[in-house]
């Protein structure tokens, strides 16, 4: 199986948070969620990752090849959306495109037609005129259109109505089945992946957390229903009739399945108490 990313021992560290001894594998061609509440930690393992940042210690491998000495090669196989769009409010979408399709030598212009077409793109109108989807979705075409083979989105779907967020799952369900991209995906809007995703990734206080396939995720824990705070439970949290509480599948297997959101959630509240 070809090597699309690999993490080892990521760290950065900040006065007030760090990133602590991140590491990950990426398969081929699988969407995976990456999971955690806001200032977890998503964001800047996005940019530790691409040396936007500088990492304090550990290793990362896009494609086999170290990002320092191959940063050409590596950012011409792969699209990059973060969480704010940055090009300028005036600029037309047809001006950006110049300039970008130049910084690509495998820039592939029937591909950025096609995308154009199929998410009604016009290149006449500036960025201030574009939905926060259309936003997403023109990001999206710039690194389609120079073939990416790994997409990394940093909470693409935040912000947007359900009806955008829905096509954009759908977009990158087709990327990833039908053309074989793979796709690093964060969100704190665990619902989305469950329509997505193949593998989950859940950061929790700079600290890689869980790890694994959504099903093998979601089996690991069940949800029970008390009148009074349980004790010796994962994570508990009030309901109008009482509490919900998070266990190992195998210290309640009576209990109901719980969803991402659930699991997340519940181990929130169980590292505040």
């Amino acid at each position: 199986m070809s090597e699309i990313l690999c993490v080892r021992g990521l760290t950065k560290r900040y006065p007030a948070f760090a990133l602590e001894e991140v590491g990950f594998d990426l398969r081929p061609g699988a969407i995976t969620g990456f999971i955690g509440r806001n200032g977890a930690g998503k964001s800047t393992t996005f940019k530790s990752l691409l040396n936007l940042v500088h990492p304090d210690a550990g290793e990362v491998r896009f494609f086999g090849l170290e990002f320092a000495g191959h940063e050409g090669e590596i950012k011409s196989r792969i699209g990059y959306v973060p969480g704010e769009f940055v090009y300028y409010p005036r600029k037309r979408l047809g001006a950006i495109v110049d300039v970008t399709r130049h910084f690509y030598p495998n820039w592939d212009e029937e591909a950025y037609r096609r995308c154009l077409e199929r998410f009604s793109l016009e290149e006449g109108k500036t960025v201030s005129q574009l939905s926060a989807g259309m936003k997403v979705k023109f990001a999206l075409t710039l690194a389609l259109s120079h073939r990416a083979e790994l997409l990394l989105l940093d909470e693409p779907t935040s912000g947007l109505d359900p009806v955008s967020r829905e096509e954009l799952l759908e977009e990158f369900l087709r990327l990833s089945r039908e053309e074989g991209v793979t796709i690093l995906f964060s969100t704190h809007i665990t619902s989305d992946l469950d329509r997505c995703a193949d593998e989950i990734l859940y950061l929790r206080k700079g600290r890689l957390a869980e790890r694994g396939s959504r099903e093998e995720l979601v089996d690991r824990y069940r949800l029970m229903t008390a009148k009074e705070k349980p004790k010796n439970s994962l994570g508990a949290c009030p309901t109008a009739d009482g509490w919900t509480a998070l266990y190992h599948t195998g210290d309640a297997p009576e209990g109901k399945p719980a969803s991402l959101e659930d699991i997340m959630v519940h181990l929130e509240k169980g590292g505040e108490a």
